[in-house]
């Protein structure tokens, strides 16, 4: 039977809505509309889990729509056959800086061995998998596509392929929704941790959806087989409001449900030296500044730019950093409701920040800082650009052909509407 079928018919036999809190905060106390892959899994007993052997690929993250740690909520149904667990980029408790290693560990909610994928190893290996049947997949994204956590889902499910064990995604909304599609595409040469499988920086696309592309497009080496358990009530025009679950921050960067948006539109002009993107403030990814800029003329440009490309959703404040002192520029505001253009305003920010200190961001950028700045964007085109000065929207056309081929592939591999 077609895979999509199956799925379709499992969603529908665990039933349709979950009935408890969606929050772990005091404050909340609406249902959640939408049901996750983990409470689509316990509706069903478990089952394509029981009698066998489970690693459980996890962090904070993962919860129920009530707010139970999914973990918790698997080593009671599966008793001891839950064996080991797995930790990403920011580790099992998402505190972790970006980047920082994160040494193996014994889990304190569980007891179980948590060997970590952002250590030693980005891929589990053939000796962390001798006790397990199948691997178990469930972590918030966000929705772009340097953020490792894909990354590591396509390396975990390369492993369990190599190693002729399963692989079970619990699905989970995409915070930037799933009608956009925006953004730069990956050269093979290219491909890193942090553009792990080539979609565009934002993809537009869950979890389970991105893991049956994976396989389908013969992205990663070796194929499980795979087996998604499909949420039931999201819709792809969702923000994260829509959903009424709570949000638990993904890293130590991403506190909101709406910082994604953010870390879309200013993420890779972070990986420049000399900027401020408001990483160590309160709100991280919201601004565009550097040394000695004016923050009112530039926040009249942005303004008097966007409005004559008709580019909405999007308003800019003069910021004087106070975590940098003589670092201004403008702080950015996004109306997550009306984000199309993205992408765009992130070049646009990106090249107006290097055009107004003349260069000297880019000057201030060793080789690995540039290097990292291409595997990011997915190509040298950005850098190029930045360098001869050429216009934003040039890149920003040249996605075009590339995002409408992506939109017409990735089709047959959406799960809902």
């Amino acid at each position: 039977m077609h895979r999509r079928l199956l799925l379709q018919q499992f969603a529908a036999g665990a039933s349709a809505a979950l009935a408890s809190s969606c929050s772990t905060t005091p404050t909340a106390s609406t249902q959640a509309r939408v049901s996750l892959g983990i409470d689509q899994l316990a509706k069903a007993g478990f089952a394509p889990l029981l009698g066998r052997r489970v690693g459980f690929v996890t962090n904070q993250t993962s919860v129920n729509g009530a707010g139970t740690m999914s973990r918790v909520m698997l080593q009671q149904g599966l008793g001891a056959n839950l064996k080991v667990l797995f930790g990403p980029e920011h580790g099992l408790d998402t505190r972790a800086k970006a980047g920082d290693l994160v040494a193996n560990a014994q889990d304190e909610v569980t007891g179980l061995r948590a060997y970590s994928l952002y250590g030693e190893h980005r891929k589990p290996t053939s000796a962390m998998l001798a006790d397990v049947d199948v691997l178990v997949f469930d972590i918030q994204d966000i929705g772009v596509r340097s953020y490792t956590y894909i990354s590591t889902m396509a390396l975990a499910m390369e492993a369990a392929g190599q190693e002729g064990k399963d692989f079970v995604v619990l699905d989970r909304p995409n915070p930037l929704g799933g009608m956009l599609v925006e953004g730069p595409p990956v050269q093979d040469a290219f491909r890193s941790f942090v553009s792990q499988i080539p979609v565009p920086y934002r993809h537009g696309m869950t979890i389970g959806e991105l893991a049956k592309m994976m396989i389908a497009k013969g992205w990663i080496k070796a194929n499980p087989r795979l087996t998604v358990i499909p949420m039931t009530g999201w819709r792809r025009s969702m923000n994260w409001q829509d959903t009424k679950l709570n949000w638990v921050p993904t890293s130590p960067n991403i506190p909101f449900w709406d910082t994604p948006f953010y870390c879309a539109a200013t993420g890779i002009l972070g990986e420049l030296k000399d900027v401020d993107i408001g990483i160590g403030t309160g709100k991280p990814f919201h601004y565009a500044a550097a040394r000695g800029i004016d923050g009112a003329g530039m926040a009249a440009a942005l303004t008097e730019i966007l409005a004559s490309k008709g580019l909405t959703g999007f308003s800019f404040i003069p910021y004087i950093s106070k975590i940098k002192p003589g670092f201004s520029g403008v702080e950015v505001i996004i109306d997550p409701t009306n984000s199309r253009g993205l992408m765009a305003v992130g070049m646009l920010l990106i090249h107006e920040i290097v055009r107004r200190t003349n260069g000297a961001v880019l000057a201030a950028s060793p080789a690995n800082t540039l290097d990292l700045l291409n595997k990011v964007y997915g190509s040298e085109a950005l850098l190029t650009s930045l360098r001869d000065r050429t216009l934003w929207l040039n890149l920003v056309n040249d996605w075009e052909l590339s995002l409408q081929t992506f939109k017409q592939q990735r089709a047959e591999y959406l799960l809902y509407d």
